[in-house]
């Protein structure tokens, strides 16, 4: 994409991967500049999907942000998440919410005095009772965490950071970046496990974690380093284990496409994402099934080969390694 449309990024479209933008200062002019995008279309057989094209518009969609005239914003679907966050019906509850909001206190101005209701739940023997100060302090810490500072747009200069966590019934992904030495927040994601994923062995779950991150993020986290936290210690060593079972090995396999690197983080300093997994709603009709394949499956920026790569990329696509010969 890069080679073919060369001569027109940065002047009147930008490319990222198989996504392209094209923009004008005036209708006119982003008329001409569509027509010699399409005509480069035409002449390179590029074939555009009709359904995801949106021509004409002062605002727009890319990466998750909304860009127009205003400058890059927040896509609100990306912070529905916290923003529906279900009011807490019980200490824990409560106790959870702190911790997440806690972690990036630094940018709340005033959070102790915000958050005092809060907190005087949390106090010995005190009753639990759900005041209107309670709800009026949970409100404007839910505003905080889905506002700027705490949310940014992704700096590509720096390295992504996912914090990743699975409870029993649910898992939890935030994806974000370090700058000055604070961490910033991208996007939140959560979702539900079905009945079969609800069985899985706890590394499962949490490598499960890792991989919904990872698909979910796709778009920011292909070509960037990663630095992925998680509170299970084991994941770092499944990447040199060969008798793991066949389910990991898979998911494994898919891992090799990103520069990936697992660090391990208590459960008590991992409280956004596990805050996250322990989510519950009411409604998760709407709710895809954790997609667990990646739409490639061969191995693409790894420097050397696992020993299971050749058994796998058959599998997958059928074709026999280089020097090896097919025997009756």
């Amino acid at each position: 994409m890069m080679s073919i449309f060369s001569d027109m990024v940065g002047e009147f479209m930008e490319v990222f991967m198989d996504d392209l933008s094209v923009f004008g200062d005036s209708f006119d002019g982003c008329l001409e500049n569509l027509g010699k995008v399409l005509a480069r279309c035409e002449e390179k057989n590029l074939v555009l999907n009709w359904e995801k094209c949106h021509f004409m518009v002062t605002s727009g969609i890319v990466l998750g942000h909304i860009v127009s005239s205003r400058g890059i914003e927040v896509d609100k679907s990306k912070i529905e998440l916290i923003s529906k966050l279900p009011t807490p019906k019980t200490v824990k509850d409560v106790r959870f919410f702190l911790g997440h909001a806690g972690f990036y206190c630094r940018f709340i101005q005033g959070f102790s005095f915000i958050s005092r209701p809060l907190c005087s739940l949390l106090l010995k023997d005190a009753p639990f009772i759900w005041t209107e100060a309670c709800q009026e302090a949970f409100a404007k810490l839910i505003d905080k965490l889905t506002s700027a500072p705490i949310m940014r747009s992704p700096d590509w200069s720096l390295p992504f950071e996912l914090m990743c966590d699975a409870s029993d019934y649910a898992i939890g992904a935030v994806l974000g970046q370090r700058k000055d030495n604070k961490p910033y927040v991208i996007y939140y994601a959560s979702r539900t496990l079905n009945c079969a994923q609800m069985n899985y062995t706890t590394t499962e779950k949490e490598l499960l974690a890792i991989v919904f991150a990872l698909d979910k993020f796709r778009a920011y986290l292909i070509g960037s380093p990663i630095v992925v936290f998680t509170d299970h210690a084991a994941l770092k060593y499944l990447f040199t284990k060969k008798d793991a079972k066949a389910r990991l090995i898979r998911w494994i396999l898919l891992l090799q496409e990103f520069s990936l690197t697992i660090k391990d983080k208590k459960g008590v300093e991992n409280v956004v994402a596990d805050h996250l997994s322990r989510l519950t709603f009411e409604d998760n009709s709407d709710h895809l099934p954790i997609n667990d394949e990646f739409p490639d499956e061969h191995l693409f920026v790894i420097s050397e080969l696992p020993w299971y790569a050749h058994i796998v990329n058959y599998l997958v696509v059928g074709e026999i390694p280089k020097g090896v010969e097919r025997t009756r």
